[in-house]
């Protein structure tokens, strides 16, 4: 079965976490210090790497053989939460899951010490969906969390989160990823994987993700799969949608020389592509 590239080149460790080195670095310095946060929350736009950096937060808090800012990735705990095998690593959607009910089976099962790890690690993803009585359940385990457990909720609306759970919780804000730094680990993507790319279809790519590297790497998966293989600038530009520079050059030209068939044909081809006329 086929490994979508996103899960395929998901960061595995906090060194690998592009764009985010003001937040690496200060749970890193948490952990060697012992004062993390029992609470935390990571918003930011969809992929940029909250819930990637959730599962690495988890790993080097349990790892048995890594350093104490690193997971070894490769002991029984690292590869358990790695694979969603973990009995104390529990990911919740949020959305799916937003009522008392599910909140209040979660506290009773994070009233027990974990299983098997030195540190139960609960990450809600989409937290912002939960419903207003979700949220008061919630709010006294948020406030006395028991002992050896952390909550991170992730969100992409984290204005939509309560006051009351804001003020208990400690509070990262992801970045959207440089579109530069994105163009480079496409490439290392690409390279690793054995397909040509050129720079421009890179330039491309990494512009129309918008931030998001989970995107980036979709397209980059789509642009692939249709080329069948190494990966055609014209064949990323079809999947984007972009109208080349060199229309927008002809219509110009046509208007200048107020050519009224060139700009009804350069229309007409444009309205066939299935480009959206209003937007161009």
């Amino acid at each position: 079965m086929y490994l979508a590239l996103a899960r395929k080149y998901r960061p595995q460790k906090f060194s690998d976490l592009i764009g985010q080195p003001h937040i690496t670095k200060t749970l890193q310095n948490a952990i060697k210090m012992k004062k993390l946060y029992p609470a935390l929350i990571f918003s930011g736009m969809k992929g940029v790497g909250k819930t990637s950096a959730s599962r690495i937060l988890a790993k080097t808090l349990n790892c048995e053989e890594g350093t104490e800012i690193e997971p070894c990735n490769s002991c029984n705990t690292c590869v358990e939460i790695t694979g969603d095998h973990s009995t104390d690593y529990i990911e919740i959607d949020g959305a799916s899951n937003n009522g008392i009910e599910e909140i209040r089976s979660l506290k009773e099962t994070v009233k027990y010490k974990p299983l098997k790890n030195k540190y139960r690690v609960v990450v809600i993803d989409e937290v912002h969906m939960l419903s207003t009585s979700a949220w008061n359940a919630l709010l006294k385990t948020i406030e006395e969390p028991p002992e050896h457990t952390y909550f991170i909720m992730a969100t992409t609306d984290f204005h939509k989160i309560p006051a009351t759970i804001i003020s208990r919780c400690q509070h990262f804000e992801f970045k959207r990823i440089p579109y530069e730094t994105m163009e480079i680990l496409l490439k290392e993507i690409c390279d690793k994987e054995q397909i040509q790319i050129s720079k421009y279809a890179l330039h491309l790519i990494s512009k129309s993700s918008e931030g998001s590297l989970r995107d980036a790497k979709k397209i980059l998966d789509q642009a692939i799969a249709i080329s069948n293989g190494d990966v055609q600038d014209e064949e990323v530009v079809d999947i984007l949608g972009i109208i080349e520079e060199n229309i927008f050059i002809s219509l110009t030209q046509n208007i200048l020389l107020k050519n009224r068939k060139g700009i009804i044909d350069l229309v007409n081809e444009l309205s066939e592509r299935g480009v959206n006329l209003r937007f161009f």
